[in-house]
């Protein structure tokens, strides 16, 4: 424990007190996340705009936290039986990720990258290895993602009840635009 705490403090003096180091570092904590479902019922959309996210260019790793109770739907019915009965947000209040960015271009360039990410995503409780494609544009002081993908909700073990199925699609299409600032 004594190590981790050494160790937390050594970083956060690089960071905070080197400036060339600090240069690689983007940060957001305004980004946006939204998913969609399309069922023969119903199609369900929400979005969340307080995603917090990090990235680090020099070593090309990438993380996130979505806090789950500020997905925003149309009806607040809806919002409801998403916090309460699906993603049981008082028990599981965050989905995080955290991977490594690769790409066959040099991302920490100025310019439009085609990326692809890798790493650990955390959703009720569940974690799973994914691997997403998306598009990274980087503008020097400021950083741009996106991508779009799907989640099955089975993969993590959010229930949907038999009388329900043809209201909530099995796979949601999950939208991700994250807008960078460099860490000065």
């Amino acid at each position: 424990m004594e190590r981790l705490i050494t160790l937390i403090i050594l970083l956060s003096f690089l960071f905070f007190h080197n400036p060339g180091l600090a240069q690689s570092k983007y940060k957001t904590q305004s980004g946006f996340v939204s998913f969609f479902s399309s069922a023969p019922l119903e199609d369900i959309y929400a979005e969340n705009k307080a995603v917090k996210s990090l990235i680090d260019l020099s070593t090309n790793e990438i993380a996130f936290v979505v806090d789950i109770q500020e997905f925003k739907f149309k009806k607040s019915l809806m919002q409801t039986h998403f916090n309460e009965k699906y993603m049981e947000s008082n028990k599981f209040p965050h989905a995080t990720f955290s991977g490594l960015i690769t790409s066959s271009s040099i991302i920490s360039k100025s310019g439009q990258h085609s990326v692809t990410v890798k790493g650990e995503m955390l959703i009720h409780g569940v974690k799973k290895s994914v691997e997403v494609i998306g598009l990274l544009i980087n503008n020097g002081e400021s950083i741009t993602a996106s991508s779009e993908f799907i989640i099955k909700v089975d993969d993590y073990d959010i229930k949907i009840p038999k009388l329900l199925v043809k209201n909530i699609a099995e796979e949601v299409k999950v939208t991700v635009k994250l807008d960078y600032e460099l860490v000065k």
